[in-house]
């Protein structure tokens, strides 16, 4: 067994590193958007009127404590307790709308009036356009062309809220790209803009702020599991990783439990060594990408390989800074699971129990049979997001 970094190397630092991965490598030009953040955002998300209103909105709006659901016949499939806490049951459909709801009252707090976003598989645009309409400020969500295409209910969704939606052209035409117009949009916009990240990537203290507003996620699993089986801590947490914020949200209570592990689950597309790969951990090396070092992929000259998944909320080249640090230090379990894979649990668990997963959760799914479960073991999988966003693409399936 790896032996773990001491449990206070999980706590990012104030210059937003955790372990040798973080930080904020950023153009001079975005210096004070990000110092402006990074000074403000802890004292406004522990002010108590701020955790009112926010717990609030998650409660009346969002539609939270999400239930954690005993997956009786999945379970008796892999031989194992599985619980799936269903953040797919959230307003929007997914994990997205408890950061975009935090977010956007850090944004009036600091007296902005328009946000703007990146999005991949559409449900982060979509939970932003949704709290931008709530709010009354102006949204305008990056979106990759490719992505644009074969998320198109969510593109619809996202301009019936009243939001501008970009298309990125550039590079791969997908999240990496979106991310970067997003960030060239709130340069161009510093003073009225706030950039809503929608994972735990991006410069300090966007990782940070993130995992806190999804930690939600990982606090009710320890309520609600500790009414069910008289234990607040299970065997496993699974998630899938592609910036990672919903898997921070899962894992975040359980970092300084060495007795959980914690389960990545990443996007090997048509496979590890295909070339169409988006395994980070299995291809990637330390790097800077999008403000903070982490693991990316990259060509032997510091190149950012493009990255290819069935999903499109996990084609990204890197990971969020935390998952970097759970992977390099063996605190995460890390696998890479096909586009196949993936298709197959996703139709697996509509079939066993009636819930039909966003493609992205379904590569979490398939980490199951992978990790040698014993029958006393309990786990649980973080059910991220719903599949009606996926349906012509499971369609090709049938």
């Amino acid at each position: 067994m790896t032996v773990l970094e001491p449990q206070a190397s999980f706590e990012v630092t104030d210059k937003g590193f955790y372990g040798r991965f973080g930080g904020a490598f950023i153009p001079e030009m975005l210096y004070p958007n990000v110092e402006e953040l990074r000074r403000n955002y802890r004292a406004i998300m522990e002010d108590p009127t701020f955790q009112a209103e926010f717990r609030a909105l998650l409660a009346d709006y969002v539609g939270r404590p999400t239930p954690l659901f005993l997956a009786e016949r999945l379970s008796n499939e892999v031989g194992a307790t599985v619980y799936l806490k269903r953040e797919d049951l959230c307003h929007t459909g997914a994990h997205k709308v408890n950061n975009t709801i935090g977010q956007i009252l850090v944004a009036k707090r600091l007296n902005k009036k328009r946000i703007v976003a990146e999005t991949g598989a559409g449900q982060h645009g979509v939970a932003t356009a949704t709290v931008c309409a709530l709010m009354g400020l102006e949204c305008v969500v990056y979106m990759g062309s490719i992505d644009m295409e074969r998320q198109k209910p969510n593109v619809d969704r996202m301009r019936m809220l009243g939001a501008t939606v970009v298309p990125a052209t550039s590079g791969s035409q997908t999240l990496k790209d979106a991310t970067n117009e997003a960030m060239r949009h709130w340069i161009n916009n510093p003073v009225d803009t706030h950039y809503i990240i929608g994972s735990v990537v991006g410069p300090h203290p966007y990782p940070d702020m993130v995992a806190r507003f999804q930690s939600v996620i990982s606090e009710e699993t320890r309520s609600q599991l500790l009414e069910k089986t008289g234990s607040e801590n299970p065997n496993y947490v699974v998630a899938c990783v592609g910036g990672g914020s919903n898997a921070a949200g899962a894992f975040f209570h359980y970092l300084h439990e060495p007795s959980v592990r914690l389960v990545a689950a990443e996007a090997a597309g048509l496979g590890v060594s295909s070339g169409h790969s988006a395994a980070t951990t299995a291809l990637g090396k330390p790097g800077v990408l999008h403000g903070s070092r982490t693991i990316l992929m990259q060509t032997e000259d510091g190149q950012v390989t493009e990255p290819y998944s069935i999903s499109a909320g996990l084609d990204y080249p890197g990971i969020g800074p935390l998952h970097a640090h759970l992977f390099d230090s063996g605190r995460g379990d890390f696998y890479a699971i096909t586009d196949d894979e993936a298709i197959a649990a996703g139709f697996q668990l509509s079939k066993l129990e009636g819930i039909i997963p966003a493609i992205e959760t379904a590569h979490a799914l398939a980490a199951l049979p992978k990790m040698g479960l014993q029958t006393s073991d309990v786990v649980v999988v973080c059910l991220s997001g719903r599949g009606d966003k996926d349906l012509a693409t499971y369609a090709k399936y049938l």
